[in-house]
């Protein structure tokens, strides 16, 4: 039986500041846009987490199940080891749903735009057909779609609408920035897991590009949105203070780009989840500081 220090190592709570970077710059765009509201704000970071862990929960179980996580580099997987029975990992999945479900009624509610709830219906079920279902998307090199969409579209845009009701264009270019960067941590997940998801058939975009292919997408997935965030200038200078991000951006990418493989990758992938919130504390400070008075 699983202890509480392993269902919460199951969890994955690196991959915590993926779900909260978007939320702070959907916030800090409505704050620039003079609307900010911090109860809406609170409840769009308790979806967004709520939703991390859920997704997450719903891997471990997914590719536990399909036998795709044996003998896998990285952090601990529940099912797979045989430390939780396969029902219960799949419970904790939907309870995190169901918490994320909860909180993103209470949002829409305030917010008043009840179209949002189909939104919210849809992310839920993205999060589970990732790996759930008989014909998972992200085994079929869909996953940066989803997550581009889900994690960085819509988490920073729906963020920004339900505080401001409307979106704004730095909202728009933080939006697109820290979903590059989002599929950037997927992919270079995925570019560590291209042996063990040969052989389990899994063909996530990684195994599609081939090695080296993958490995250039996941540098353009953290460079690009440093120059994206930095347009964010036509409205405030303060916004280049993304170009701070410009060295660990390079001490990501020499890894990377020199061939590091296996456990290698393991603190590249760590960065990468620090990297993206990095991104999504700097463009917020830009455009907090930069409102107009």
């Amino acid at each position: 039986m699983a202890t509480p220090a392993e269902w919460l190592a199951g969890a994955r709570p690196r991959t915590l500041p993926a779900a909260t970077a978007p939320v702070l710059i959907g916030s800090a765009a409505a704050a620039h846009a003079g609307a900010f509201a911090l109860g809406r704000a609170g409840l769009a970071l308790g979806v967004a987490l709520a939703l991390q862990v859920g997704v997450n929960y719903a891997n471990d179980y997914s590719d536990g199940v399909r036998g795709t996580d044996v003998d896998r580099v990285g952090p601990l997987r529940l099912t797979a080891s045989g430390l939780a029975r396969p029902g219960r990992v799949k419970a904790a999945a939907f309870a995190a749903f169901g918490v994320a479900a909860v909180l993103g009624v209470v949002l829409t509610w305030l917010a008043g735009h009840w179209w949002l709830l189909a939104v919210g219906a849809a992310c839920v079920l993205a999060a589970w057909f990732y790996t759930g279902g008989r014909r998972p998307y992200g085994y079929a090199g869909l996953g940066e779609i989803g997550v581009f969409v889900f994690f960085g579209l819509v988490a920073t845009l729906g963020t920004t609408f339900t505080q401001a009701g409307r979106l704004t264009g730095p909202s728009v270019l933080g939006a697109v920035g820290v979903g590059l960067v989002a599929c950037a941590l997927l992919m270079v997940n995925n570019l560590r897991d291209i042996p063990t998801d040969l052989l389990a058939g899994k063909r996530t975009l990684a195994v599609r590009l081939g090695d080296a292919r993958a490995r250039r997408a996941y540098v353009a997935g953290i460079w690009l949105p440093i120059l994206l965030g930095a347009l964010c200038a036509i409205w405030t200078p303060w916004a280049l203070l993304v170009v701070l991000l410009a060295g660990p951006a390079l001490l990501l990418s020499l890894p990377v780009l020199a061939g590091a493989r296996g456990k290698l990758l393991v603190p590249v992938l760590a960065g990468t989840g620090m990297y993206e919130l990095a991104f999504g504390v700097l463009l917020a400070l830009g455009l907090v500081l930069g409102r107009p008075l």
